[in-house]
This record gives structure tokens, C-alpha cells and sequence, in this order.
């Protein structure tokens, strides 16, 4: 399974807006800017993200994002799902073989775990302590 720039870019506006929690909302192009990213491209993701409950978005001159929840409360899985969809590093069927099908199923669910148990907070806390070098999006 490989995220796409979807999955990749939500997270890093859900990083960003986990970093800023509770300094009010975060203009898109604020976020863009700090990452050197298209504020278009991230007003497509953001969409989807606000959808789910995961950010509120607020109006006006002062406005932007904001997390709906804390950063504790907030895991990589559910980022991931809202943009990238069902998690699964193959497509299999009850034809498969049993013993492939269990393997799927297994790997399946070991990524599924590893993004659950990841959350907001944990990701900002592995960014502030500089181990961001040998962080990985890909699985």
C-alpha cells in the first residue's frame, strides 16, 4: 500500500493545525506557505477533512482551520480513511486462497493498527524531538 500526495498532504495539515492547537484557527495559506505547498490543492483536501469532523473551519478576516478535536483524540487512521479511503494493501476475495487471504488479511489489519494507535500528538511529539528524518508515510 502506498499513500498517495493525498493521504501525505492531509496529514501534514493535520500535523500543522496539531502543532497550533489552541491558537485559534490557521489560515489554509498559512499552512501552504510553512510547507512550501499549493493553498489549492490543500483547500481540496481540507474539504473532505471538515466533511468527516476531524477540522471546523471558521469565516472572516481572522479565520481558518482548527482541529474539531484534540490532537490525542485524532488518529493517522482516521486521515488517512477520510482521504485515501478503505485501507488494504491488496484487493482479495473469498476465491483467494485461504492461506493468501489470511495474509492479506493479517497485513490488513497490522497497517490498520499501526495507524490507530498513531495519533496527532504522537506524530508533533516525534516532529519536535527531530526524528522527523526517518519518519515514514509510506507502508
Amino acid at each position: 500500500m502506498k499513500i498517495s500526495t493525498k493521504g501525505r498532504y492531509g496529514l501534514t495539515i493535520m500535523m500543522d493545525l496539531a502543532t497550533h492547537y489552541g491558537q485559534g484557527p490557521i489560515p489554509l495559506k498559512r499552512i501552504a506557505e510553512r510547507h512550501d505547498l499549493s493553498e489549492h490543492y490543500l483547500e481540496q483536501l481540507v474539504a473532505p477533512l471538515r466533511n468527516a469532523g476531524l477540522v471546523r473551519s471558521i469565516r472572516g478576516a481572522y479565520g481558518g482551520y482548527k482541529l474539531s478535536k484534540t490532537p490525542e483524540e485524532i488518529t493517522a487512521g482516521e486521515v488517512i480513511r477520510v482521504l485515501e479511503g478503505p485501507i488494504s494493501p491488496v484487493e482479495f476475495t473469498d476465491e483467494d486462497h485461504p492461506a493468501r487471504r489470511d495474509l492479506w488479511k493479517r497485513i490488513r489489519d497490522a497497517i490498520a493498527c499501526e495507524l490507530d494507535s498513531t495519533t496527532l500528538a504522537h506524530l508533533i511529539q516525534f516532529s519536535a524531538e527531530g526524528n522527523n528524518e526517518n519518519f515514514m508515510f509510506y507502508i
